[in-house]
């Protein structure tokens, strides 16, 4: 039985050695009481051919899954301390071995003496030629006969009662035991080792993470600082760069169209779940103040392929909305393809932008003219739902806010809004007139045009503040209805009808902002709002009556 170990036995026979465990020390008992039963019944063997080795462990046995001690060293979860409590069992056990064998040397070495000794007194013996009697009685003589017996001492059997070959063995167990423990807790150390390192690791790169963060933290503290301040913000004097301006405005930018993106996502879905009301535009025809034709003015013998009709009620402004409108059909219908100062910087699609750099006094006044073509909306609708103030922040996502400042006619009124700034650019407000006109087309063959022109003006309710610079601007919105006939007696549908859309825009912001940005904003915003307006304007007017 094991000396530590209560379900394990040792079992030697001749040079095999089996180291053996039970589930359990009665089983262990069981079997010990069996086999010395059966060792005495049958007479196998000798007391010194079956007995308990003092090895802990054997080579077999530490990589054996029945060992106790190594399933227990690979069990997960025991520590280094255990391994080396081990090294100490196994410390223990090899100081007795090799006291052991120590006794086995010294015995023979005890017994090399005395033949030495007793060999010098056979020689001496030899001389005479006379047979010598040893005290126990037997003879030794000059031959290999009397030689054998001499080293009888050096049999198996033994000195002192010690079995050499039994004790070398345990002995090489022990030893390779210790060769394993030890292996064991260099993986154990390695692997803490690289456990540490791991940690170390990450301790650092969360320490260089933190002081980046710190670092970048000042350093944003530091320019937020005195970038809060006039001097770095848009002005005569500012001391920001040009390329500052431009990421400032860049990154302000995409916050924007995050927020507006999720914001007309829930107004659509809040449009989709309301019904249409009773009193829309468009629930007939006639219902709209601008269905019915006005009154068209005789023509000339020189005026153009249209017929300009005034408003059906008068105002102040009315001179210059004519002027305007004019100008615009003079020139913002002509096609800009083939000339050379006009630029295409944009083209997606059906809709194409152009651009025209234009700077007075370091100002960009760069016009910008956009055309585009939209399918199931007719002129008509477009411009409505353009000049219309009561659903002008349903798609208008740059201004901050606007109110009518007066109403001049039914189809004209003044308008002052604010835009939402984009740091570190300065805000800017707007005062404007928007009027709405039908141009009726001399020929029949040609399409109608609508046509929404907004203007600055100036007026005493609206002056000019400290708070923003003031934007000056000339725009137009131009329509046009293409109709293409439905086979056979079928009416027509919102599938044959297709709209022409030509947008110019003059615009002066004021203000110190780079022309860079200025035109880089220009060409990032404009196509963005044609595009978001003439999605709501389809949207709109889906699976509704068609409005000429």
């Amino acid at each position: 039985p094991h000396e530590f170990d209560e379900c394990r036995l040792d079992i030697s026979v001749n040079d095999s050695v089996w180291y053996l465990r039970a589930q359990d020390p009665e089983h262990r008992n069981q079997w010990i009481d069996s086999i010395e039963l059966h060792r005495a019944e049958s007479g196998y063997g000798s007391e010194s051919s079956l007995r308990r080795h003092g090895s802990m462990l054997s080579l077999t046995s530490a990589t054996s899954g029945y060992s106790a001690t190594s399933t227990s060293s690979f069990k997960k979860g025991h520590s280094l301390r255990e391994k080396l409590s081990e090294m100490e069992t196994f410390r223990d056990i090899l100081c007795r071995q090799v006291d052991t064998l120590q006794k086995y040397f010294d015995g023979c070495a005890d017994a090399v003496h005395r033949d030495e000794l007793q060999r010098d007194k056979i020689v001496e013996d030899d001389e005479d030629d006379f047979p010598t009697t040893r005290s126990d009685g037997e003879f030794l003589h000059n031959n290999n006969g009397s030689k054998e017996k001499l080293f009888q001492c050096l049999s198996h059997k033994g000195i002192n009662g010690i079995d050499f070959k039994g004790e070398a063995i345990t002995f090489k167990a022990t030893t390779a035991g210790i060769l394993a423990t030890l292996s064991h807790c260099i993986d154990l150390m390695v692997k803490r080792e690289d456990s540490w390192q791991k940690r170390l690791d990450k301790e650092m790169e969360k320490r260089r993470r933190v002081e980046e963060a710190y670092k970048s933290a000042l350093c944003e503290l530091k320019k937020k600082s005195h970038f809060g301040g006039p001097d770095y913000e848009e002005g005569p004097n500012s001391l920001i760069n040009e390329d500052e301006f431009f990421d400032a405005v860049e990154a302000a930018l995409d916050r924007q169209d995050k927020i507006e993106e999720q914001s007309q996502c829930e107004k659509s879905r809040i449009l989709r779940s309301n019904s249409v009301p009773s009193g829309d535009a468009y629930s007939t025809v006639g219902s709209h103040r601008f269905a019915e034709k006005p009154p068209s003015r005789p023509s000339s013998p020189s005026s153009s392929a249209v017929v300009f009709t005034p408003s059906l009620y008068e105002h102040r402004f009315s001179a210059e909305v004519e002027e305007m409108v004019k100008n615009h059909m003079t020139y913002s219908l002509q096609d800009v393809g083939g000339d050379a100062n006009w630029q295409l910087v944009v083209e997606e699609g059906e809709m194409k932008v152009y651009r025209r750099e234009v700077e007075e006094n370091g100002i960009v006044l760069d016009p910008l003219k956009a055309t585009h073509s939209v399918k199931g909306v007719t002129g008509h609708e477009v411009c409505h739902y353009f000049w219309d103030t009561d659903v002008r922040n349903d798609w208008e996502t740059t201004v901050e806010n606007f109110s009518v400042v007066e109403t001049l006619s039914d189809n004209a009124v003044i308008i002052y809004q604010t835009h939402k700034r984009v740091w570190p650019a300065s805000q800017r407000d707007v005062l404007y007139l928007s009027a709405i006109r039908k141009i009726v087309a001399n020929n029949e063959n040609d399409p109608d045009t609508w046509l929404v022109c907004n203007f600055s003006v100036d007026h005493e309710n609206a002056q000019a503040n400290n708070r923003c610079v003031r934007a000056k601007i000339n725009i137009g919105m131009i329509c046009q209805t293409l109709v293409s006939p439905p086979e056979g007696d079928k009416e027509i549908s919102r599938d044959n009808i297709l709209c022409k859309i030509t947008y110019v825009a003059n615009v002066n912001p004021g203000g110190w902002a780079p022309a860079s940005v200025l035109r880089a904003v220009a060409k990032r915003e404009y196509p963005k709002f044609l595009k978001r307006f003439t999605s709501y304007v389809q949207e709109k007017t889906a699976g509704k009556p068609i409005l000429f």
